[in-house]
C-alpha cells in the first residue's frame, strides 16, 4: 500500500509542504567518520631454520601529518562523504591504505562521546577488518605521513568487584572494574595506553564503559576503539572460525593454532584445537617444503561455511 502524501499533520501541512519549509539547521549536526581497526598476523624472523617463525597479532596505524594530533599515530579512517554510507567510506579507506577490497569486515560500534575530537562534534562509526598481510602494500593516505604495522600486546592488569549498597531510589548494582594495558610496537616506536573497563549490572541492564586513564602517542580516543575491537575479535574467535580470515590460502594446522593463540593470548591444547578446527578446514594435496623438518600437510578454509 502506497504512502498517502495528502495526509495532514497537526499543523495542517502535507508531507511535501512540511519538507519544503523544513529547516535542516534546526538541530546541530555532527560530522561522521569511519575508522578502521585492520588486523593481521605478523611473523618474526627465526635464525633457527628448523623452528617455525613466531607469530604476533598486528594492527595498521597511520602517523598523522596534519593537526590535530600532528605526529601522533591513529587508526586509518576519514570523514564519510555525502554520497556514501559509513560502510562504503570504510571500504574506501581500506582500499586506499592497503589496496585490498574483498576482505572480511564488520561494524564494531559508534563512538559519539562529546569532545572526542577537538575540531568539532565528530561521531566515529568504527569497523574491524581481518587481512593476510602478505597480500598488502601499505600506503599512507592524504593526511598521513607514514603507515606501519604495529605488534599488539594487550593484557589485564587488575580487576575488582564492588557491591554498592543502593539508596532507596536505586536498583541493586554490581560493578566490576578492570584495567588493561595496551602496548603497540612498530620498529623503534612504542605506544601505550591504560584502559579502564567498567561493567555495571542491574537486574534488568548491563552497561559497559571504556575510559582511557593514560595515553602515550595514540590520537583521539583510538585506544578505546582498539580495545573494543580486540575484545570483539577475542570473543568471536572463541566460538567461530573468524581467525581463518587472517590466514593465507593454504596453511598448516600448527600455523592456524599459532594464530588462535596470539589472538587469545594463551596456549591451546593441540588435540582439542584440532577437533575444533576439523569442521572449519579441509585438506589439500600439498605439503610444506624446505622448512628443515618433516613436511606437514597444508589445509585451506571451507570458504562456503563462512
Amino acid at each position: 500500500m502506497g504512502k498517502d502524501i495528502g495526509i495532514l499533520d497537526r499543523n495542517g501541512l502535507t508531507e511535501a509542504e512540511f519538507l519544503k519549509s523544513y529547516d535542516p539547521g534546526r538541530y546541530e549536526r555532527p560530522s561522521v567518520a569511519a575508522d578502521m581497526a585492520i588486523f593481521t598476523v605478523l611473523e618474526e624472523t627465526e635464525d633457527n631454520y628448523r623452528k617455525l617463525p613466531e607469530k604476533e597479532l598486528g594492527i595498521l596505524l597511520v602517523q598523522r601529518g596534519v593537526h590535530p594530533y600532528l605526529g601522533s599515530w591513529a587508526l586509518p579512517g576519514g570523514f564519510v562523504r555525502p554520497d556514501e554510507t559509513t560502510e562504503q567510506a570504510a571500504r574506501r579507506e581500506l582500499r586506499e591504505e592497503t589496496g585490498l577490497d574483498h576482505v572480511y569486515m564488520e561494524q564494531l560500534y559508534t563512538f559519539s562521546d562529546p569532545g572526542r575530537d577537538p575540531r568539532t562534534w565528530v561521531m566515529s562509526c568504527s569497523y574491524m577488518a581481518l587481512i593476510d598481510s602478505s597480500k598488502v602494500f601499505i600506503t599512507a593516505g592524504d593526511d598521513a605521513d607514514n603507515a606501519r604495522w604495529f605488534h599488539i600486546s594487550f593484557h589485564l592488569m587488575d580487576e575488582h568487584t564492588d557491591y554498592p549498597v543502593p539508596a532507596d531510589t536505586e536498583a541493586p548494582r554490581v560493578i566490576r572494574v578492570q584495567h588493561y594495558k595496551l602496548e603497540l610496537t612498530g620498529g623503534s616506536t612504542c605506544l601505550s595506553s591504560i584502559i579502564e573497563k567498567c561493567i555495571t549490572k542491574t537486574e534488568n541492564d548491563t552497561i559497559i564503559d571504556y575510559r582511557i586513564t593514560e595515553n602515550n602517542g595514540l590520537a583521539f580516543d583510538h585506544a578505546r576503539i582498539i580495545t573494543y575491537a580486540l575484545e570483539r575479535l577475542r570473543g568471536k574467535v572463541e566460538y567461530s572460525g573468524l581467525a581463518l580470515h587472517l590466514m593465507p590460502s593454504e596453511f598448516t594446522l600448527t600455523q592456524l593454532q599459532q594464530v588462535y593463540e596470539v589472538i587469545l593470548g594463551k596456549r591451546l591444547l593441540k588435540a582439542a584445537f584440532r577437533r575444533k578446527a576439523a569442521s572449519l578446514v579441509e585438506e589439500t594435496d600439498s605439503y610444506t617444503g624446505n622448512e628443515g623438518h618433516r613436511p606437514s600437510r597444508l589445509y585451506r578454509k571451507k570458504w562456503k561455511e563462512f
